[in-house]
């Protein structure tokens, strides 16, 4: 059975610092792109970052440049994100997303919320 689980969500403070997980298990996830998407309360979802197998073809949301890091690790399955918040991000669910296009495989999603 293919799982995501992503782990690391906690209160945050503005100016702070949060590491979010997402470790992948029933199959392998080498060979595709992963990515962590988030989605605030009455907003539509959006991609915050992704990254292809090779760790050459990085994108990130315009809001997030320069503020969060993604980065894998293909051989455990492993996707992270290191959020340094320097300014309010406002509440969100981040979850993870890989696999083949015709069968994308999504977390349950870890929430962070931003203290004001």
């Amino acid at each position: 059975q293919v799982q995501l689980v992503e782990s690391g969500g906690g209160l945050v403070q503005p100016g702070g610092s949060l590491r979010l997980s997402c470790a992948a298990s029933g199959r392998s996830f080498s060979t595709y792109i992963m990515g962590w998407y988030r989605q605030a309360p009455g907003k539509e979802r959006e991609r915050v970052a992704s990254i292809d197998w090779t760790k050459r073809d990085i994108v990130y949301a315009d809001s997030v440049k320069g503020r969060f890091t993604i980065s894998r690790e293909s051989a455990q399955n492993m996707l992270s994100l290191q959020m340094n918040t320097r300014k309010p991000e406002g509440t969100a669910v981040y979850c993870c997303k890989t696999g083949p296009a015709r069968n994308e495989y999504w977390g349950q999603g870890a929430q962070v919320p931003v203290s004001s």
